[in-house]
C-alpha cells in the first residue's frame, strides 16, 4: 500500500472511529458511570473486536451477504433491536451504589462481540474495505487496514470513555445524570432510525 493511500486510509478511519455512533456514546456513557479505569476492558474490546471484524471482512465476508441477502437483513434488525435496548439500559442506568443499579460496565467480550452488530461498524468495514483491500495481495492489505483500524479505535474508544470521566464531575446530580444518559441514549436510539429507514 502507498504512502498516499495509508494516509487516506488513516484520515478515514480516525474520522470514522472519532463521530458519534454507538461505540462512542456508549463508551462515554461507561466512562460518566464507572470511570476510565473500569471502562477499560470495554475500550479493548471494542478496538480489538472491530479490528477482528474488518479483518475478516476485508478477507471475503462481505460476500456472504451478497450471496445470502437474508443473512444481511437479520443482521440489521438484530442489530437494530440490540441498539434499541441498549439505549434503553444506558436511558435507564442508575449511579452506581444506588439500589437496582448495574454493578459493572461491558466486558471485553461484551465489546468486542457487540461489534458484529453494531451498524455503524458494519458500514465503517464495508466501504472501508471495498475502497483499500488490494486483490492480489489480500491477506497484506486485509492486515493493514485492521491495524490502521485498530489505531483509531483504540483513540476514539479511550478520548470518548475519558471525556466521560471528565463529565462525571459535573454530572455529580442524579438530574444531571439522568438528562446525560438519556440524551446519550437518543443520539443511539436516532443512528438506529437513520439505519433502518436509510437502508443501511
Amino acid at each position: 500500500m502507498s504512502i498516499d493511500s495509508l494516509l487516506a486510509l488513516l484520515g478515514i478511519v480516525m474520522a470514522s472511529a472519532w463521530t458519534p455512533g454507538p461505540n462512542n456514546m456508549m463508551l462515554a456513557a461507561s466512562g460518566v458511570n464507572y470511570g476510565l479505569r473500569a471502562t477499560v476492558p470495554h475500550i479493548f474490546g471494542v478496538f480489538i473486536g472491530f479490528g477482528l471484524m474488518i479483518f475478516s471482512i476485508s478477507l471475503g465476508l462481505g460476500e456472504v451477504f451478497n450471496t445470502y441477502p437474508l443473512l444481511h437483513e437479520i443482521l440489521r434488525w438484530g442489530g437494530a433491536l440490540m441498539l434499541i435496548w441498549v439505549a434503553w439500559k444506558i436511558a435507564t442506568a442508575k449511579r452506581p451504589g444506588e439500589a437496582g443499579a448495574a454493578t459493572k460496565p461491558f466486558t471485553f467480550i461484551q465489546a468486542a462481540a457487540f461489534q458484529w452488530i453494531n451498524p455503524k461498524a458494519w458500514i465503517m468495514c464495508i466501504s472501508i474495505s471495498a475502497q483499500f483491500l488490494h486483490p492480489e495481495n489480500p491477506v497484506m492489505s486485509a492486515a493493514i487496514i485492521a491495524s490502521i483500524s485498530m489505531l483509531g479505535g483504540a483513540t476514539s474508544a479511550t478520548g470518548w470513555a475519558w471525556f466521560g470521566m471528565l463529565l462525571a464531575r459535573w454530572l455529580h446530580s442524579s438530574a444531571r445524570l439522568r438528562a446525560f444518559n438519556w440524551s446519550m441514549a437518543a443520539i443511539i436510539l436516532a443512528g438506529v432510525l437513520v439505519v433502518i429507514f436509510g437502508g443501511f
